[in-house]
């Protein structure tokens, strides 16, 4: 298989889904992360054009720490100017032909972050027409839509993130923590001067992992909070008991429709539980079987 994920920035694929991304990519599917910007406004000091290119060597250096099967590709967008327009679609349209996604994710289109809704919606506006043969490159548009898939959010306005599959990823927690690692222009200099916590980062790259962990642990862990029921439902009580990492997707209601056996081939790493299809109330109850 091929999964496509979709981020507006460097690094949004690595935080929301990093994990799961390892998981496939162990599994020996490929794995592209697409990060729709280049990242050229996430810094308080560096300029535009300095900043693009270290965000998009940091990308490729954390897609290399999650092996072989994983791709970095960061598009040469302005950071804080994407707009869904027909531009931005056929550019999706074209990775997603491109790469014959089976499983495409990005963000939901509610957001704190103009850049993330945007991403969203362009990509949901894609959906359909990577089937359509006059809207996609020569000879590559898809003989059917690919799963979309949202990565987990916190924001409840019109509608909270729903999660349909969660994924235990606490055995590839610590390679996830070394691709953020190695995006130290953002977890090191710019999310901490936002934050006004920059005199907090430690000197040495040791500490700073340390500090990493301490810092964002937290955050990621709200994937318990908000999808504990579903956790458990997949894994068992105990197991989701005893999870040190996970995290959450919801299956967006454009795209391909996945049974049950389809969800199973998706995410071959998840326990076969016949309640999985339960989660999902897009999957047909009579193609359950």
């Amino acid at each position: 298989m091929n999964i496509v994920c979709f981020g507006a920035h460097p690094d949004d694929c690595e935080i929301f889904a990093g994990g799961t991304m390892l998981l496939w990519a162990q599994a020996g599917y490929q794995v592209y992360l697409v990060s729709v910007s280049n990242g050229n406004a996430g810094h308080h000091t560096m300029p535009r054009e300095a900043l693009a290119k270290r965000r998009r060597a940091e990308a490729a250096k954390a897609a290399e720490i999650a092996g072989p099967n994983v791709h970095s590709l960061v598009l040469d967008n302005d950071d804080g100017a994407i707009m869904a327009d027909l531009d931005l679609r056929q550019q999706i349209i074209d990775i997603i032909c491109e790469y014959k996604a089976d499983v495409v994710l990005t963000h939901r289109p509610f957001d704190y972050h103009p850049d993330h809704r945007y991403t969203s919606i362009a990509v949901q506006d894609a959906s359909y027409l990577v089937t359509v043969p006059h809207c996609c490159p020569d000879g590559k548009a898809l003989s059917k839509m690919p799963t979309f898939l949202y990565m987990m959010d916190c924001f409840t306005r019109p509608a909270p993130f729903s999660p349909d599959i969660g994924v235990d990823v606490s055995e590839v927690i610590d390679i996830k923590w070394a691709m953020l690692d190695a995006m130290e222009s953002q977890f090191y200099e710019w999310l901490p001067w936002q934050m006004q916590r920059l005199d907090s980062v430690p000197e040495s790259p040791e500490a700073r992992l340390t500090w990493l962990k301490t810092e964002w642990r937290p955050w990621l862990n709200r994937a318990f909070a908000i999808g504990r029921d579903t956790l458990e439902y997949i894994y068992g009580e105990e197991q989701a008991a005893h999870m040190v990492a996970a995290e959450l997707f919801e299956v967006c209601e454009y795209g391909y429709q996945p049974t049950r056996k389809d969800l199973m081939n998706l995410f071959p790493f998840l326990p076969r539980r016949n309640g999985l299809a339960e989660l999902n109330p897009c999957i047909a109850k009579d193609m359950m079987d």
